[in-house]
């Protein structure tokens, strides 16, 4: 306890550390407040009663879930980051799949500058279709919230009211990039789901209290919540290493090179992105099986506790995760980038044959993380029927919640100890430095 207490004086102490922690949680606090501020022309009262009887599936839970719960309160930022995550990860694949752009991103700061501004516009594109959709989705679900006097201004005005509040939201995360603590989009992102957070716990400890015996199980579910974190955090930080030696050059009277180091080969380098698809994919035949009516078919793609569910989810996750790793792990880069600099992997010749040897491990540590990557994404389901929980807690459990809470808590308490470590403070582990996901993604969420 004492140690702790000395860490936290230290990082009060550091003026610049002060400063970005304090300038971190005022915009955070600002875009919480706005997530309560309701669209104009909608009854809030009325709203909230037609809300509960419309519990979103898929991509709608994805929205709500990284709004914090925006979604469901129509709020003014009630697409959130979503729209900006998604022009982020097209202009990802076109850096990897068009050669203008894979040039534009070898430019350097002035290449990523334009590939920013591009992605900016992408966003307003993409926001203002999502709103319009919105609009729709509004008018079915909660169409006697909307207020008569107001219905004829009603789509515009709320169309250029969320594109406002998405491009605020976006910029709120660049903001904390540059002055705050960092990984400003998936602190938003991170925050927007924790806001849940208490809310479903105390449902959980309400529904168990109401039985005799039940609380015993709720300290259950505490310790296996820890446990599933501790073990979500390996996965994240799991790494292969491969040994790689570097030449010694002597030039004049001093030698360079000679060291011999590790390339890091993530267990997981697709990181969040295969479960976003998955969701995303699901939703495709969701939408298909509502326009059948059939209860039965439709519980495959929207139940999370039917077993052809997880079997469907699992899988798709798993192809997912083996089609991104390849559009963002390039082993013949990796190859060449050794070969420029003078090193090779013990007992493999340069050049072609150290891009198999790194492609072929990079396949092997591939499955059994795109196998566990599937085992959280379908974790909610199973502890819910295990322990027969309430769903909002069960969400916690797995899926992108975890994945994301976990891997920017990660981010965050790495950019905190690179601070302390370099006033020479302690860190803020006894043994080694806290490893961030260290992901090769343009996009971090």
């Amino acid at each position: 306890m004492k140690k702790l207490i000395q860490t936290l004086k230290n990082i009060w102490g550091i003026e610049e550390l002060r400063s970005k922690i304090l300038y971190t949680l005022l915009l955070v606090g600002i875009y919480r407040i706005g997530a309560y501020i309701v669209l104009p022309g909608i009854n809030p009262i009325v709203l909230e009663q037609h809300s509960k009887n419309n519990a979103q599936t898929g991509i709608l839970d994805l929205i709500n879930t990284f709004a914090g719960g925006a979604f469901n309160m129509a709020s003014i930022f009630a697409l959130g980051i979503m729209p900006y995550i998604t022009a982020s990860i097209f202009m990802q694949l076109l850096t990897v799949l068009v050669p203008t752009f894979q040039k534009m991103q070898k430019e350097g700061e002035s290449g990523q500058k334009k590939i920013n501004q591009l992605t900016r516009y992408i966003t307003v594109l993409v926001t203002m279709v999502q709103a319009f959709a919105y609009v729709t989705y509004l008018y079915q679900t909660s169409g006697p919230a909307i207020m008569d006097s107001y219905k004829a201004f009603f789509p515009i005005t709320t169309v250029i009211i969320l594109t406002a509040g998405t491009l605020f939201v976006m910029w709120l995360g660049e903001r904390i990039t540059d002055k705050g603590l960092g990984n400003g989009t998936s602190l938003i992102i991170m925050v927007g789901i924790l806001a849940r957070f208490p809310q479903a716990i105390g449902q959980e400890l309400s529904f168990r209290s109401t039985r005799t015996g039940d609380i015993l199980i709720f300290i259950i579910e505490i310790a296996l919540f820890i446990a599933i974190n501790m073990g979500c955090i390996m996965l994240i930080q799991g790494v292969r290493r491969v040994p790689v030696n570097y030449a010694k050059q002597i030039v004049g009277n001093r030698q360079f090179g000679g060291a011999r180091q590790f390339l890091p080969l993530k267990v997981n380098s697709a990181g969040v992105m295969p479960i976003i698809f998955a969701q995303a994919i699901m939703f495709v035949p969701t939408m298909i099986t509502m326009g059948m009516n059939n209860a039965s078919l439709g519980k495959m793609f929207t139940d999370h506790t039917n077993g052809w569910y997880m079997l469907i989810y699992g899988g798709v996750v798993v192809g997912f995760t083996y089609l991104y790793t390849a559009l963002i792990f390039n082993p013949k880069q990796i190859s060449d980038n050794l070969k420029h600099n003078n090193g090779f992997i013990p007992g493999v010749k340069p050049g072609q044959p150290t891009t198999d040897y790194i492609g072929t491990i990079m396949d092997r540590i591939t499955l059994p993380g795109a196998i566990l990557l599937a085992l959280i994404g379908i974790l909610p389901g199973i502890i819910q029927l295990m322990f027969g929980m309430t769903q909002g807690f069960a969400m916690f459990f797995g899926g992108t919640s975890l994945l994301i809470n976990v891997g920017v808590i990660l981010d965050t308490l790495q950019q905190i100890e690179t601070h302390l470590m370099m006033r020479q403070y302690d860190g803020l582990m006894k043994s080694g430095r806290i490893q961030g996901r260290q992901t090769s993604s343009a996009v971090q969420i």
